[in-house]
This record gives structure tokens, sequence and C-alpha cells, in this order.
């Protein structure tokens, strides 16, 4: 396995959850971190500011770059690309994990938050991409990271939310097109959990779902590692998903990341993807 090391990481939106857990994992091995986010100050129901993830980067061994960034914004993404570029040298890798959700059917989706949606995950994701890219293209094994489903064009998807639905899954087709434009230069790939993950962001969900136990977001990061170890050059096009991309790889006691005594098939399943359970039940 290949090392993070010197590698300069820009991601968006990890100021908490998945994102953060990602960035600590590349911290570890000392890489270089350009926190995109717009959280610069305390939020007042979700913890952590671009500041306070920066701090945490640092104490696990990677250097930081706190950058206030909203994806929408055509100039403050580019600003924040030279700024990365600037102060680590260049981009190795770029991962998209800024998102917005809102699980909505159609006639309780205002524009407002339709516009949100697309402008943040299909829009913002894409700009990201297109910035970075000039910079990864000169990098030896770049890699871009969408954290976005496969592409399963299901009517059980769409039904309960498709403002949402087609919002992620545009991420989803940004990893398709791009994967196979840049195909043995970049690496571009997709990951997604099994099951929903303990963040700021479900426990606001919990609200209104029946949310029951979760894994942690260590199993995204561990994953993610491994993508973003791997040959760029082969490792493309790929859409994965957490346990099978651990699986394949020799890990397959996925105990350490869900709530002690919990069994697998009792985690809550996330969206796009066959649970455990089902999984099981064709075995």
């Amino acid at each position: 396995m290949g090392s993070l090391h010197g590698k300069t990481m820009f991601i968006s939106g990890a100021s908490r959850g998945i994102g953060l857990a990602i960035a600590l994992r590349a911290a570890r091995d000392g890489a270089n971190i350009a926190i995109a986010a717009k959280t610069d100050k305390p939020h007042p129901s979700l913890p952590g500011t671009i500041h306070t993830a920066a701090a945490e980067i640092e104490a696990a061994g990677g250097q930081a770059l706190a950058l206030v960034c909203d994806i929408r914004d055509e100039a403050q993404v580019g600003a924040a690309v030279a700024a990365t570029v600037a102060r680590f040298g260049g981009i190795d890798i770029c991962v998209n994990n800024a998102s917005a959700i809102s699980l909505t059917p159609t006639l309780a989706t205002p524009m407002k938050r339709f516009d949100l949606m697309h402008g943040v995950n299909a829009r913002g994701t894409f700009l990201v991409t297109q910035q970075t890219l000039p910079h990864l293209l000169k990098a030896a094994n770049p890699h871009v990271l969408m954290l976005s489903p496969p592409l399963s064009m299901q009517e059980k998807w769409f039904a309960p939310h498709v403002a949402y639905t087609m919002a992620k899954f545009g991420m989803s087709m940004v990893v398709l097109g791009v994967a196979g434009e840049y195909r043995g230069r970049i690496g571009v790939n997709a990951l997604w959990p099994r099951t929903a993950i303990d963040t700021a962001a479900m426990a606001m969900l919990k609200v209104n779902l029946p949310v029951g136990p979760l894994r942690s977001s260590a199993i995204m990061a561990d994953a993610a590692y491994l993508i973003l170890t791997s040959d760029a050059h082969i490792t493309t096009g790929n859409f994965y998903i957490d346990d099978e991309l651990l699986a394949a790889h020799g890990i397959t006691d996925l105990s350490a990341y869900a709530p002690p005594g919990v069994a697998d098939v009792d985690l809550t399943p996330d969206f796009f993807v066959p649970s455990l359970r089902e999984l099981k039940g064709r075995s």
C-alpha cells in the first residue's frame, strides 16, 4: 500500500463528519490538506469550523490550510484552488465531499431548496473538479474522489425525494464522465457507505427519520484511503461501496466501526444500495 505523505488534498466541506474523517486519515501520513468549506464561525446547531478542522489535522500530523469557500461560487473556488497551490505547490487529490440534502417529496420541495442541492451537489462537484484538473494533471498519482452513490436507476430511490436523488446522482454522473475523459491519466472514483454514518447531519435527520444504530465515519475514511493510495492510472471509473472495498482488501471484521454488540444486519441502511439484511437474504 502507498502513502499520502507529502501529498496535497483539496477537500470540500470537511469541517466535520465524513470529510473531516477522510482528511484526518490522510493527515496521519503527513499529507497537506486544504479545507474548503463555508463554516468560518461556529454554527448554532452543527459542530466544527474550518479552523477547528485545521487544528485537528495538524494535531494528527498533517499540514492544513483553512479556506472559506462556497463551492457554488466560481470565483471563490478559483481563489481557494490558487491559494492551495500557492501554499503547497500543487494538488494531488481532489475530494468532493460537500453536499446538501433535503429528503422531501415533490410538493414539499421549494425551488430554493432544489437549487441549493443542485448547486452544491452537481454543479459544485463539477466546478471543484474542473478547477483542480489543471493541477491534478501535473501530479504523479492524481485522484478525484466523489462521496456519491452508484447510478442505480430504480424508482424506489427517486420516488420519496426526487430532487435530492437527482442532485446526488449528478455527482455520480461527473464521476462517470470525467473518469472516461481522463482515463489513464487521473483516477476518478466514487465512494458510498452501505449503512448510514454517524455524523452531525445524520443527527439532524433523526428528527424526522427512524434511525437506528450507525457506523462511524472511520469506515469511510479507511475506504477512501485505499482508493487514494491506489494506482490512479488503472483505478478509475469505479463506484465503490465501503464494506465491499474493505472486504476486497481482506478486511471483513467491521465490528470496530459499529456500536458494541450491534449486529451488522441491525445497522441503519443508507440510500441507493442494498442493505446488509437484503444481501444476507440473497446468500
